[in-house]
């Protein structure tokens, strides 16, 4: 490192986000940048410790230490060549990932201020758009084609690889617009549409096929699809959101947190939607169940939208502030968020049930909530919950079921893509993400369930390496 003693006597600066009173009144993103000289400071307190725990953590093996040096030494295109070589797409790791390199980080052990590397990787993807470093790769063609089936952080990162190793790629996608998660999924403030529009542009020049509002199993049989191509992955991602079965579940208001993040999405991109279809939080009492990022999203959401009030509840317990011993450096931490959407205005509750839905004349009017209890197991064993019988009604107008996703693997496209060779009656995913068909792999939030955004592109980037193999043999 060109000076490693920086972090001695150069604190961490980060570039937070806009003023509330700012950013609260548009979809634009809400986090700021820092110029280029403050950027390459921030890199210098990369300290060349030795054991590089951030590249442990990372699910794609960033090397971080390494490019943080050529930043620090203004060696901008070097730096975003070393990023390439582990992240196909930094501009959407740095912005939305969260940062698990930075909690394992040295620095966070030692005075808890890790190297600002998840900004420092969007500023270097930044600076290689803007400056033109990323330059269209066109590659002598093998002859043989495969299908992406979803064009989700997966699903790009597999035809992403599998292009730039000379294989025709198509990718179908069954809505509007390329992006899947990425693009229906986060809001706007968090990532820019026009930043996947950028790299869309990009893989669409270097010969990737995208054929949109295309249907994989309805507009092109899965028949065809094992015909017509060489190979097929199935990237599908995990969208069937876990439901909440409790009486008055059927009310009008109570929606999935997706229904409410995709629609703005869509609007944002022109998309008009029927009036009777519209979710609009203006002037209401908004409950969002489940504490998580997709809550956080619909917070932020609903406070763009003019709530009246925001409230969050989670029935698990509230985490600690600042360390948890259960989760000890180098892990993640499981500690208490705040992100941006919650600085905008938010009661926070936890350790919360809800009972049922209560309606009038089919609208939703409140909501029934239970404390509970968590109880220690046996050895080994999850705690258990038990209810408190302390229950509270809340006045709400909408609620946002935000409680995860429930695991696809077994059902539609790859069920019927599998079946359809007759191989075997059974569909299974091995190691390498091949399926009971030979031709067929999977990969992403479709095999794992829901997860990260950088697993995606770590599974995909494995799958990618999987069907080259498999073609090659």
């Amino acid at each position: 490192m060109g000076n490693p003693k920086a972090f001695l006597t150069i604190p961490r600066q980060e570039a937070g986000y806009r003023p509330v009173d700012d950013r609260i009144n548009d979809f634009s993103e809400v986090e700021q940048t820092l110029n280029s000289s403050n950027r390459r400071t921030q890199a210098s307190r990369c300290m060349d410790c030795g054991v590089p725990f951030c590249h442990w953590a990372c699910p794609i093996g960033n090397k971080q230490p390494e490019w943080q040096d050529k930043l620090y030494r203004g060696l901008w295109e070097e730096a975003y060549y070393i990023l390439e070589q582990t992240c196909d797409f930094p501009e959407f790791t740095g912005r939305i990932c969260p940062a698990l390199c930075e909690k394992s980080c040295v620095l966070s052990l030692s005075i808890h201020e890790p190297v600002t590397i998840r900004e420092n990787e969007v500023a270097i993807a930044e600076m290689a758009f803007r400056e033109g470093y990323i330059r269209p790769v066109h590659p002598v063609r093998n002859g043989k084609n495969v299908a992406v089936i979803g064009s989700g952080p997966a699903g790009l990162t597999v035809a992403n690889r599998l292009n730039r190793k000379g294989y025709l790629v198509t990718v179908f996608e069954k809505d509007e617009f390329i992006g899947g998660l990425l693009r229906y999924g986060i809001p706007n403030f968090k990532l820019s549409k026009k930043i996947i529009n950028r790299r869309v542009r990009l893989m669409e020049t270097e010969g990737i096929i995208f054929k949109t509002n295309t249907n994989a199993g309805k507009d092109i049989s899965a028949q065809e699809l094992l015909q017509s191509f060489d190979a097929v992955c199935v990237a599908i991602g995990s969208e069937t959101p876990r439901d909440l079965p409790v009486d008055g579940r059927d009310l009008k208001g109570v929606h999935f947190a997706m229904e409410l993040l995709a629609q703005q999405n869509r609007m944002l991109q022109g998309i008009d939607i029927p009036k009777t279809e519209l979710i609009h939080a203006k002037g209401k009492k908004v409950l969002v169940i489940g504490g998580g990022d997709t809550g956080s999203d619909c917070v932020g959401t609903s406070n763009r939208h003019g709530a009246a009030s925001v409230t969050q509840i989670e029935i698990l317990p509230q985490p600690p502030a600042d360390f948890n011993p259960a989760t000890p450096w180098p892990m993640y931490p499981q500690i208490l968020k705040t992100s941006s959407s919650h600085e905008e205005g938010c009661t926070r509750r936890w350790n919360l049930t809800t009972n049922k839905f209560i309606g009038e004349n089919g609208l939703l009017k409140a909501v029934e909530i239970e404390e509970v209890e968590w109880m220690s197991g046996k050895k080994d064993e999850r705690p258990v919950m038990r209810l408190t019988g302390k229950k509270e009604r809340l006045e709400v107008d909408l609620v946002f079921l935000s409680m995860g996703f429930v695991h696809p693997v077994q059902e539609g496209l790859l069920k019927e893509l599998t079946l359809e060779t007759n191989e075997r009656k059974n569909i299974s995913v091995d190691n390498n993400d091949q399926t009971s068909c030979r031709k067929v792999f999977a990969c992403g939030d479709a095999v794992s369930g829901a997860s990260l955004v950088v697993r995606a592109m770590a599974a995909g980037r494995k799958t990618a390496a999987s069907i080259d193999r498999f073609l090659s043999e």
